[in-house]
Formats: C-alpha cells, sequence, structure tokens
C-alpha cells in the first residue's frame, strides 16, 4: 500500500511518494522567494536534484546553488555557505541531501544574521540564548537518505577544524519550517549507504531508548522506531527499489531524531570523535559500537532491553536484543570490529579524552568517565 500523509511532530512532514513535486509550493508557504540550496557534491549533479532546482526555478524562485559540503562537515563549509546566501541575496535555505547538506544548510540558516562566532552556540546549558532569533532564515529540508533525521532536528554537527572535534550548534528554531520525506528520493542510495545510515537511524532510537529521565512519549516513538529498522533495513538493503521499506527508514529515521531530544549516549561520543580524527562514515562508526555499548551499559538497561525485545517478537532477554543486533550487521555487511573502519589503538588517548566531554557522553545510561570510555573502545578494538 502507498502511504502519503501529513503530520506535525515536531515540525510539519509532507511523507509520501512523488510528494517532492511540493518543494516549491513548501517554500513559499514557508516565506522564502530566494533559497540557497545546500546539496553535497555527490548529489548536485543528479538528476532528481536537477530536477528539483529546476522546479523552484519555474515557480520563479531565484536559486543559488552551493554543494561544497564533506561528508563530515567543517566550520568552513558552513561560514563558504553563508557567503554564498549573502552574494545571493537568500531568504531562506533548502536543504537537500543526507545529514551532511541538511546540517550544514541548517547551520547556515542560523547563522546567516548572527554577529557572534558559531561556536558560541555550541549546545553547552543556555548557550543557544546568545542567538538572535530574528536572524535565522527559514529552512525547508529535503531527506535523501534515511538516517540522520537532521531534518526534523534542532541541531547541526560540524567539526571544528583546529581541534578536529565534533561540536552541536543548537537553536529550537534552527528547526525546518517543512520537511519533504519522499521516499523515491532513496531509491538509488547504494547497499551500504543504505546500511550504514539506517544504523544510525538505529542508533539514535536505541540511545534514546536507554537514556536516563522521564520522557515516556521518546521512549514510545523510540521503540517503533527500531521496529521499523528490524522489518524494513534488510529489505531496503537488499531490494534498493523496495518503496514500502524505503518509506519506513524514512520514518525511522525521523522517529530516532524526535525520540533523541531525551538523550544519546556512548555509541554517539565515541563515534564522534572517531569520525572526527579517521573521517569514518558516522553511521557506520556507530554501527560498529554498538553492540559494545550495549554490552557495557547492560548493568543499567538489562529490563528495560529485555520489554523492547518482548516488543519486537524476540525473547524476552538483554541477550536476544544483542544476538539480533550481531545478525543484523552481519547480515548487512557492518565490521564486527574497529578494524574494519582501518581505526586502531594509536589515537586512543586523544578519542577517550574527547568521548568523555562530547555533549552526548551526558545521557548515557553507565557514567562514560575515561576508564569507561577506554574500555569500551577496546573491546570494539
Amino acid at each position: 500500500m502507498t502511504i502519503r500523509a501529513n503530520w506535525n511532530y515536531p515540525t510539519a512532514v509532507r511523507f509520501g511518494a512523488g510528494r517532492i513535486k511540493e518543494l516549491a509550493e513548501a517554500c513559499k508557504s514557508s516565506g522564502i522567494a530566494r533559497p540557497l540550496f545546500v546539496t553535497d557534491p555527490g548529489l548536485v549533479n543528479l538528476p532528481m536534484t536537477k530536477e528539483a532546482i529546476q522546479q523552484l526555478k519555474d515557480a520563479g524562485l531565484a536559486v543559488t546553488v552551493f554543494s561544497d559540503v564533506k561528508g563530515n562537515p567543517v566550520e568552513s563549509n558552513v561560514y563558504a555557505g553563508i557567503d554564498q546566501l549573502r552574494v545571493g541575496k537568500c531568504d531562506g535555505v533548502v536543504a537537500f541531501g543526507g545529514g551532511s547538506a541538511l546540517d550544514v544548510g541548517k547551520v547556515i540558516a542560523f547563522m546567516a544574521g548572527q554577529t557572534r562566532p558559531m561556536w558560541d552556540f555550541e549546545d553547552v546549558g543556555d548557550w543557544w540564548t546568545r542567538a538572535d532569533p530574528n536572524g535565522i532564515a527559514p529552512i525547508v529540508a529535503v531527506s535523501t537518505t534515511a538516517g540522520t533525521g537532521s531534518e526534523v532536528g534542532r541541531a547541526g554537527v560540524i567539526t571544528h577544524e583546529a581541534t578536529h572535534t565534533k561540536k552541536v550548534i543548537f537553536h529550537p528554531k534552527m528547526m525546518p519550517k517543512v520537511t519533504i520525506l519522499d521516499p523515491e528520493l532513496t531509491v538509488g542510495l547504494p547497499p551500504k549507504i543504505t546500511a550504514w545510515t539506517g544504523m544510525d537511524a538505529l542508533a539514535h532510537c536505541i540511545e534514546a531508548y536507554c537514556a536516563p529521565g522521564f520522557h515516556p512519549m521518546a521512549d514510545g516513538i523510540a521503540v517503533e522506531g527500531i521496529r521499523l529498522v528490524k522489518e524494513f533495513l534488510p529489505k531496503a538493503v537488499k531490494t534498493g527499489d523496495d518503496i514500502e521499506a524505503r518509506g519506513a527508514m524514512l520514518t525511522a529515521a525521523s522517529m530516532g531524531a524526535t525520540a533523541f531530544q531525551k538523550g544519546l549516549g556512548g555509541i554517539h561520543a565515541l563515534s564522534h570523535p572517531v569520525g572526527a580524527l579517521y573521517d569514518t562514515h558516522h553511521g557506520l562508526t556507530n554501527a560498529v559500537f554498538m553492540p559494545y555499548v550495549l554490552n557495557f551499559n547492560r548493568p543499567a538497561i538489562e529490563e528495560r532491553i529485555a520489554r523492547l525485545a518482548a516488543y519486537l517478537g524476540l525473547d524476552r532477554s538483554f541477550d536476544s536484543f544483542v544476538g539480533w543486533i550481531l545478525d543484523l550487521r552481519a547480515e548487512i555487511g557492518i565490521p564486527h570490529t574497529l578494524a574494519g573502519l582501518n581505526v586502531d589503538d594509536s589515537r586512543l588517548d586523544e578519542i577517550v579524552a574527547m568521548a568523555i566531554v562530547d555533549p552526548t557522553a551526558g545521557g548515557n545510561p553507565v557514567p562514560l568517565d575515561e576508564t569507561a570510555a577506554k574500555a569500551i573502545f577496546r573491546s570494539a578494538l
């Protein structure tokens, strides 16, 4: 069955095959007449991207295209995009792509009217209140992968080039005005990228569910997101043109990003420095760390994971859930250890030092101190 639906949670989402045809109208309804179209070098020349840009032009919108975005975005990408926004006299951003393009597009829109340096708005305490909310340009987001869920998020992850540290730039008004989730745009994703981004969505849901604190709505969203991954990620990897599977994974990705307002944890805290130092794919790195962090956190999450396993139709136990994770990784080609990412222990101390101060570390169910981070890393090695 082909599903088309609109929902508002937390942003206005237009879901369904063919919804990309509504991009120009979504821009106009968001008050955007001169969009900066932010994408990445791998997407900018693809037919679906050219068609989206042409649609905007045919609707009378003055489009400026920016695609200088790295797989792990860096601050210079953001500032180059701001320069293009100003040259084009753009009044909003269309962020089109995977997590990298979406994050950069959102941060460009956020920084467009700010006078302070970008790092003054890192997700620390109430630093977001330093921003001028009137200087934030409107955003329309179009996701072409099913992983980060950045299309419904209020933050962007950018690497500080001088320190090789990934930092989260946050503001509530960084949320896109409209998000388009069109599974037809993800049909061309190669199996590997489908697998890696899908595991990113799974990591978001699992860590949100396991994070301490009381947020039953986030928990419920995370649990259903995990079920969607279990049922549909193998299908999306195996049969790339399965529109139902592609749509389910887009939904799961958005659910993960919605749920992780509750928190993330050790998977991301370790993955961020490894990605920054070794330039590994974020979702793939999360996938490698996943079972090792789960096992480390077992004393604090065993009963919670057992309930989750039962919902997924597995034996009601922690071991059955981790066993499913291991089987899924093997089925879709995820390396079992960090060696599969060409990561060794030569920078262990540096990674650990970065991990324990990462903004996501505080959400780990077991305190992630230096000893803990080293133990997990060595297990994953």
